[in-house]
């Protein structure tokens, strides 16, 4: 799957609907400093179901929300809509017919907060399995931002395969829970 296009409004910096393209090939934000390009990683984090709110760098989930500036008021709802496109890969489960899915998150200063695939309302689990074992994720290495690339360089080969491996949505072969726990025997014989 490939993302098309990334529609973000209320959210942290982003108070009026900013619509965010991704034609073929590598994307990059690029801008001075301080015009808001951890804030477009931090949306795709948090429409993928980040709950972290350190990770999205803010003290409480309302930080998400804009919270106004000397020109513009606050608003009362942060939306993050996020536009796939089918590729080489089929979608999973019950989207599988589908050219696009369409992944949207929603908070409300009440503190309620709404999900939704193509504008049907999900739970927070649903939208996680939409995206299991596709290595897309909040806690995925598909993400790359700043300061991410040193560390990524300067780790050990094993770690640095695991980075990869997560990354292309490959399952980990390294951790002992996943690896056989003995011979394999035929059936009747153990």
């Amino acid at each position: 799957m490939k993302l098309k296009k990334l529609e973000i409004l209320g959210f942290k910096s982003f108070r009026d609907r900013t619509v965010l393209e991704f034609p073929e090939g590598v994307s990059g934000v690029v801008g001075p400093n301080g015009c808001g390009k951890s804030n477009v990683v931090d949306a795709i984090r948090w429409v993928l179901g980040e709950m972290r709110v350190t990770m999205l760098r803010g003290k409480k989930m309302e930080d998400v929300i804009f919270n106004g500036s000397e020109d513009a008021p606050p608003v009362g709802m942060a939306e993050v809509t996020m536009v796939l496109e089918k590729g080489p890969y089929t979608f999973p489960g019950a989207y599988a017919d589908c050219a696009e899915v369409m992944i949207s998150r929603r908070l409300f200063r009440s503190g309620e907060s709404e999900y939704s695939i193509n504008n049907v309302p999900v739970r927070l689990l649903d939208v996680r399995e939409f995206f299991m074992d596709t290595g897309v994720g909040a806690r995925t290495y598909s993400l790359v931002e700043q300061g991410s690339i040193a560390s990524m360089v300067e780790v050990k080969p094993e770690e640095r395969r695991a980075f990869i491996e997560e990354a292309a949505g490959l399952p980990s072969t390294g951790t002992a829970r996943n690896r056989p726990s003995g011979k394999w025997s035929p059936p009747g014989r153990t």
